[in-house]
């Protein structure tokens, strides 16, 4: 059976120049594509991960700044983790300190589930109180680290490799343990208190889900600091449509394929609320931009090219405001 390991993490921030300072200048990330929601092209669409994109490397923002204030409750992944080899946590923790970042001290998590995982975490939030957390994983040591040169570019053997895993807080924790575990492949690799851990064998990155029981607690809401979904690697077309038939015939409800114009699509809530996507692993970022420029100009699907003056004149302003302005 294919393991469908996660493929990008979408949240729900604010303003953008902010959102931009924090992701690409404090933790690094090379900015691959700066597009607009494609839902909603009058808000920024931005996606960071590693120097391609690479599935599995990739965490998205929707950023509006006057979006009302997120809730972490049942029904959303309520952290994401982020893999950095285990030799680098003590530089993570300088720069945070160094930029100022309020962080948990470093913990290890599940070790009672031996190889599948005792990985140190510090956890903290981004500027818009988004749940986060850096996880060492010696999985990801040989993988290449992006660094954009310059003064204060973080070492490429120190960069964040990709997305770790996320944590859901569910109600129904069986049943979105039983579809990740039956159609999408995953392995459940046990449980530590209220969380079940599944993984996914053989991916270097986005391969933990934390499953955890918040029964009784309160809803969650999307809004700003709250991730919106999380992806899930299908290979090409004919892997979404076998995975998108065998998530249907498990009993959830699956949109139409929608074109993302760097991947395709479909959308469905699992079992206790979170919204899931199946994405294909191409295209890919450099579909309409050289590798080496990705996400430095504004691109736009060829739907809204028509209308590109007009959509960028309303975008938010990514240029600092003058020193006393």
């Amino acid at each position: 059976m294919t393991v469908h390991a996660i493929h990008h993490v979408t949240a729900i921030s604010g303003e953008a120049r902010r959102v931009l300072d924090f992701y690409v200048g404090v933790l690094g990330m090379r900015l691959v594509k700066r597009t607009v929601n494609f839902d909603d092209p009058g808000a920024y669409h931005f996606y960071f991960g590693d120097e391609a994109g690479s599935p599995g490397s990739l965490f998205t923002v929707f950023p509006w700044a006057n979006g009302r204030k997120g809730r972490v409750g049942a029904g959303q992944a309520a952290e994401t983790a982020l893999a950095i080899p285990p030799a680098s946590l003590g530089f993570w923790l300088d720069r945070l300190a160094a930029h100022r970042v309020a962080h948990e001290l470093p913990a290890r998590r599940l070790a009672t589930l031996g190889a599948d995982g005792g990985e140190t975490v510090v956890t903290f939030a981004d500027p818009d109180g988004m749940r986060l957390a850096l996880a060492t994983d010696p999985r990801v040591a040989d993988l290449p680290g992006w660094t954009a040169g310059g003064d204060a570019a973080i070492p490429a053997e120190h960069a964040i490799r990709g997305v770790f895993g996320v944590t859901l807080w569910v109600e129904d924790a069986a049943g979105a343990a039983g579809l990740l575990e039956g159609p999408m492949g995953w392995r459940r690799a046990g449980a530590e208190g209220t969380t079940t851990r599944l993984v996914a064998d053989g991916a270097a990155l986005g391969r933990v889900v934390d499953v955890r029981d918040v029964r009784g607690f309160w809803g969650a809401a999307d809004g700003v600091g709250s991730v919106h979904h999380v992806a899930f690697r299908v290979a090409d077309a004919d892997a979404q449509r076998a995975l998108t038939d065998a998530v249907t015939a498990a009993g959830v409800h699956a949109t139409a394929v929608r074109d993302r114009q760097y991947f395709q699509s479909v959308y469905f809530r699992a079992p206790g609320g979170v919204l899931f996507e199946l994405a294909t692993d191409g295209p890919g970022f450099a579909v309409d931009e050289p590798l080496s420029a990705l996400g430095e100009s504004l691109r736009l699907p060829p739907q809204f090219e028509a209308h590109r003056e007009a959509i960028a004149a309303a975008l938010p302003t990514l240029e600092r405001e003058p020193a006393g302005a």
